[in-house]
């Protein structure tokens, strides 16, 4: 099993930025594929961003392409979610996934995550 913790959210004006952690530990970090979904009140949870094992290939949902930048760290056991240009329906709760580590399929099939953190709060105001 593994344990994943985000940080980083908070409240931001529209245009801002924000970095979101996500610390992983109890398993084999650099084994899994590493994704973050979002959340908002009404909203089935979306797909945001996910990188693969070695943090070579990164694939991202359409309304944050260009904005957002996924990233991980094998050595800290961690992934991270560059948010710049920030707007108002991005406004969630952001969570960070992790894929089994014996699962050999795509990075970023999203069927595959299942594995979750408890969510940070990121709230975008106009």
């Amino acid at each position: 099993q593994v344990q994943l913790v985000e940080s980083g959210g908070g409240l931001v004006q529209a245009g801002g930025s924000l970095r979101l952690s996500c610390a992983a530990s109890g398993g084999t970090f650099s084994s899994r594929a590493m994704g973050w979904f979002r959340q908002a009140p009404g909203k089935e949870r979306e797909f945001v961003a996910a990188i693969s094992r070695g943090g070579v290939s990164t694939r991202y949902a359409d309304s944050v392409k260009g904005r957002f930048t996924i990233s991980r760290d094998n050595a800290k056991n961690s992934v991270y979610l560059q948010m710049n240009s920030l707007k108002p329906e991005d406004t969630a709760v952001y969570y960070c996934s992790a894929q089994s580590p014996y699962y050999s399929g795509s990075y970023y099939y999203t069927g595959e995550y299942r594995y979750w953190g408890q969510g940070t709060q990121v709230t975008v105001s106009s």
